[in-house]
């Protein structure tokens, strides 16, 4: 913080209770979420934890007495939303007098701390995401002062909010957390230093969480976070993540699971043999390659290789045939030749994606990346953005022609809701996480039923209800 700004800050350390709360209904939050499924769903427990406390969710940030904003740090462009995001939540505190408080949560609070607050004079409160079971406390205590709050919690203290997002309650589907953090060291990556080491929450607790949903509207499952492979691998006694699978699969009126994020490196034979014998287990799966390129893949410190990779998803596609792959790939990082973009290309061609999370490579603060740029081996703006563009178009054409394969089938889909562009139209998924949007009644939301592909799309496609 800066050391002439006069305004004292509180901590967690200081032990501050929260002062007696209005009746519920009378305030309310305004929250915006940037980044991950993670951020989503830390700002679910943010609702449930203040909702406790007397808090309404509103959509109108001018009429909110909070206002959050969940940040991600991971690559540049969602950081600067945040500043954006803040030049409205000021304004709309000045417009009332100063009565509404402001906060920044998630991983740019986390990495960035009180230099927020030294920045943003009028920022009442900055925690990062092991604070979140502690939001009320925080809230009340920023009234007073600002508050800083980005301690990591060591494991023995650390406890994961159990309370359901009110929200949850009226959808199809829902995320559950199975842990927070992160343990590997990927050259690139900020999440380590954002999320801190690696915390399995027990499976008693994630398998309550998913009855209850079950026992409401939720019909799929998707459990997160930041390497879901290495979940309990740390905790002796602990279910790994195969046999949570299994588990999750048992509760009555789980219809579909689905899981993010996978690290190639950690998924085991128990996880493949999960897609034999699952019905549960929906045919799609985020597979973060980041490179086809041994020597890049080397340089990100992935530890595995191409030719891992490969047998990895062919396997997986002899367990589940109908699977549709999902990654995310980053070209222009430190050092990549033409031949390592190529062999990223050939890998595209030659596993075809349905579709890819591309972008370019953005540096981190405090990553082991930065090292590589300071021996100047940064990819030049301009060829990183020409070999981003071809990554991008030749995904459009795979993805293209991978949904026109589906046109003429029919498939069951989970609906989700109505369509958000045109009247009458309801839109769901297929197993293989496909949208498809075709006319419909209300009263088949949370149904699955069956629709023939009339049309595909790049990204959507079309159909009818048989």
């Amino acid at each position: 913080m800066d050391p002439q700004d006069p305004r004292p800050t509180l901590s967690r350390s200081l032990g501050l209770a929260p002062e007696l709360s209005p009746q519920p209904g009378s305030k309310r939050v305004f929250l915006r979420t940037f980044g991950c499924q993670m951020n989503d769903y830390d700002s679910g427990k943010l609702r449930a934890l203040l909702a406790k406390d007397g808090y309404a969710t509103t959509d109108e940030m001018g009429e909110a007495d909070l206002i959050i904003v969940n940040t991600c740090s991971v690559r540049e462009k969602p950081e600067q939303k945040l500043h954006s995001f803040l030049g409205e939540a000021f304004a709309v505190k000045r417009r009332r007098g100063g009565r509404a408080t402001v906060a920044v949560a998630g991983c740019v609070a986390q990495q960035e701390g009180e230099k927020l607050l030294a920045r943003y004079r009028e920022l009442d409160l900055v925690f990062g995401p092991d604070a979140v079971p502690g939001i009320v406390a925080m809230v009340e205590a920023s009234k007073r002062a600002p508050v800083v709050d980005t301690q990591f919690l060591e494991a023995s203290d650390y406890v994961f909010a159990d309370e359901l997002d009110p929200t949850a309650k009226e959808r199809v589907s829902a995320f559950v957390t199975i842990q927070k953090g992160c343990d590997n060291k990927c050259t690139f990556c900020i999440v380590p230093m954002t999320r801190g080491p690696e915390l399995s929450r027990p499976s008693g607790d994630i398998l309550t969480e998913v009855r209850a949903l079950a026992a409401g509207s939720v019909r799929e499952i998707t459990l997160i976070g930041q390497n879901v492979n290495s979940y309990g691998l740390k905790v002796d006694g602990e279910k790994t993540f195969a046999e949570l699978l299994y588990a999750v699969a048992a509760v009555p009126g789980v219809e579909r699971i689905r899981y993010t994020t996978s690290h190639p490196r950690d998924m085991g034979d128990d996880v493949v043999q999960a897609y034999r014998d699952l019905p549960q287990l929906t045919s799609h799966l985020h597979l973060p390659v980041q490179s086809g390129s041994d020597r890049v893949l080397r340089r990100m410190k992935r530890f595995y290789t191409r030719d891992r990779y490969r047998e990895l998803v062919h396997a997986l596609r002899e367990a589940r045939p109908d699977l549709a792959l999902s990654t995310d790939v980053i070209v222009g990082f430190p050092g990549e030749t033409d031949e390592d973009f190529e062999e990223t290309l050939s890998l595209l061609d030659e596993l075809r994606f349905h579709t890819s999370f591309s972008f370019k490579y953005s540096p981190r603060p405090n990553t082991s990346a930065l090292k590589l740029l300071e021996r100047e081996e940064a990819v030049p703006e301009e060829v990183a953005q020409a070999r981003l563009l071809r990554f991008q178009e030749r995904q459009r054409i795979i993805s293209l022609e991978e949904n026109q394969r589906m046109e003429g089938q029919v498939y069951p889909l989970l609906v989700e809701g109505p369509s958000r562009h045109d009247e009458g139209v309801l839109c769901g998924r297929t197993s293989t996480f496909k949208m498809v949007n075709f006319p419909g009644d209300l009263s088949l939301v949370g149904q699955t039923v069956p629709v023939r592909v009339t049309r595909a799309f790049t990204n959507s496609l079309r159909g009818e209800p048989v």
